[in-house]
């Protein structure tokens, strides 16, 4: 029986230093992730394996102009009947339960996650229109696009013409005419952002920075 217990206590105890370290690379140093969907191409496609920066993110630091992230998916990806003076994106409350809360938020399991680029940080004056993003009155230099690629609200939404709130961040796809940005769920909280894309490994043609 003692030895029985033994074991299932180092079982709990090895359990418990792993949760510690993952957690740890998690929160300090970064993570994987695996791309899914499409909204990101050109730039990245389904089934490429990215590493996250989670440093600053984790200290609510908000991330550059350009930067790629993910983040938790919004509660309601198609706000209608939008509120312009609060532009934000709508998360309903948490009823997790303690399991669940290390689960979703410490390992990230069954979290659903969009992996979007920052375009206007907080205080800016976001506009679509015209077939393109302008920032504070002036259009947004976009070299990672298509030239031929318009930026437009086709897909639906009505966040064309936002102040982005203190503590939030406007994202879009890289692929606009196929992407569930902020112009149709709104500013996202930067606390909501999981990290910033540093690193693709795979496919190893395309290994090195994106």
């Amino acid at each position: 029986m003692k030895r029985f217990v033994k074991n299932v206590l180092g079982w709990l105890l090895s359990i418990c230093i792993a949760f510690v370290i993952v957690f740890f690379l998690k929160t300090f140093i970064g993570m994987p992730t695996t791309v899914k969907g499409t909204s990101m191409a050109p730039t990245c496609f389904p089934e490429e394996k990215l590493i996250l920066s989670t440093w600053s993110t984790n200290f609510n630091r908000a991330p550059n102009r350009g930067d790629i992230v993910t983040f938790e998916a919004p509660s309601v990806t198609l706000v209608k009947s939008a509120d312009s003076s609060n532009p934000t994106a709508i998360y309903k409350e948490d009823s997790k339960n303690l399991y669940e809360k290390v689960m979703y938020y410490g390992l990230g399991i069954t979290k659903s996650s969009y992996i979007k680029r920052v375009i206007g940080k907080p205080g800016d004056h976001v506009e679509i229109k015209n077939g393109k993003v302008y920032i504070n009155g002036g259009i947004l230099e976009e070299p990672y696009l298509s030239q031929t690629l318009k930026t437009d609200m086709s897909s639906g939404g009505e966040f064309s013409d936002v102040i982005v709130p203190e503590g939030y961040v406007y994202v879009l796809g890289d692929n606009r005419n196929a992407s569930s940005d902020s112009r149709r769920f709104g500013c996202i909280p930067i606390s909501k952002i999981e990290g910033k894309v540093a690193f693709r490994w795979w496919p190893l043609k395309k290994i090195g920075t994106v």
